[in-house]
């Protein structure tokens, strides 16, 4: 299963995505939202990261203006590795070498047909394991890091 989430300004793109992956025969669920109306892209983020981390989705894709806005909601939780990619290289490094579980994208830099190609190579695309393994391992946060108010 995979999940979508956008905000706003990724309403259309979303719909471009969702008939992508209808082509490729994926099943999907639209997390939101449905209108136009401003939203707050964390909420979105949040309730999609959730999803995949409960075991009800494998892989979610999240849509904003830039997607770096939802990249960084989502990488707030541990075991989640969102990367926001640009064309099909980066989808496919993201997924071969560092088993991204959430592709990131800008519905106002990228067109509908590169947007495609992204969604399909990121979805194709195998984690390698072997070294990376380790790296990505090395990407969740040391608790023991965090400064603590006083």
């Amino acid at each position: 299963m995979i999940v979508l989430a956008s905000d706003h300004a990724a309403i259309a793109f979303k719909a471009e995505i969702v008939r992508v992956l209808e082509k490729m025969g994926k099943p999907h669920r639209d997390l939101g939202p449905t209108q136009a109306a401003s939203v707050d892209y964390p909420d979105f983020a949040h309730e999609l990261v959730e999803e995949i981390l409960a075991g009800r989705a494998e892989l979610g894709i999240l849509m904003c203006g830039t997607g770096i806005g939802m990249s960084m909601a989502a990488n707030r939780h541990f075991g989640i590795r969102a990367a926001l990619c640009h064309d099909a290289y980066t989808a496919e490094m993201a997924r071969r070498h560092n088993d991204a579980n959430v592709l990131c994208l800008g519905a106002r830099v990228l067109g509908g047909g590169v947007a495609a190609q992204i969604v399909e190579v990121f979805l194709a695309t195998p984690f390698e394991g072997g070294r990376h393994q380790r790296r990505v391992e090395k990407i969740e946060p040391v608790l023991g890091d965090r400064q603590e108010d006083s």
